[in-house]
């Protein structure tokens, strides 16, 4: 029973570990990544599958830690899809480190390795390379900029020639109106 309980004890340790070469932001400033992002690009994982039009709003969360809505457009339903969730930080609030919760006890890492200046965008992973996200405060992202972050993510060894790019075009189309750019 020892060993058994030993053994979960280091699966959901590594659940939340960093993975080798990625390093997390420090200095970071919660107050300025609360709100919402675009995704902009992804890794395919099970639970994105098929999403457009993801985006992840950040908030603080009454009873402590800090509130996650991810939402996205489900092609293969047609209908929105919603996950709320809860994160911790790791290794206190100065570093981009936190772990996440969409069920219940487990948690998984929340790591973010690259986030602009003033926080327009930021690279996020997890316990290991086959999880990464391309996030932005607006739903399209300078060209430059994106080649610079895509070669950045491949410098660190993740797959980029496997990157899921979203469809924003919606969301751009409804911030041109909100601007009267249209």
């Amino acid at each position: 029973m020892r060993a058994a309980i030993v053994c979960v004890l280091v699966i959901l340790a590594g659940c939340v570990s960093v993975p080798e070469g990625v390093e997390p932001v420090k200095n970071f400033k919660l107050e300025r990544y609360l709100g919402q992002w675009y995704e902009v690009a992804r890794l395919d994982h099970s639970f994105e599958r098929g999403m457009q039009q993801v985006t992840a709003q950040y908030s603080l969360h009454d009873e402590g830690g800090v509130r996650v809505i991810n939402r996205g457009f489900d092609t293969g339903s047609d209908s929105w899809d919603e996950a709320e969730g809860r994160a911790y930080f790791v290794d206190g609030s100065d570093t981009g480190y936190l772990k996440v919760s969409f069920f219940g006890p487990f948690y998984g890492a929340y790591i973010i390795f690259d986030l602009g200046e003033d926080y327009q965008y930021s690279l996020v992973t997890s316990s290991d390379k086959s999880y990464l996200w391309l996030l932005s405060r607006t739903p399209e992202i300078d060209a430059a900029l994106q080649a610079k972050l895509i070669n950045r993510m491949a410098e660190l060894g993740f797959d980029t020639e496997a990157l899921i790019f979203v469809d924003q075009s919606k969301a751009v189309k409804n911030t041109r109106e909100t601007k009267g750019e249209l």
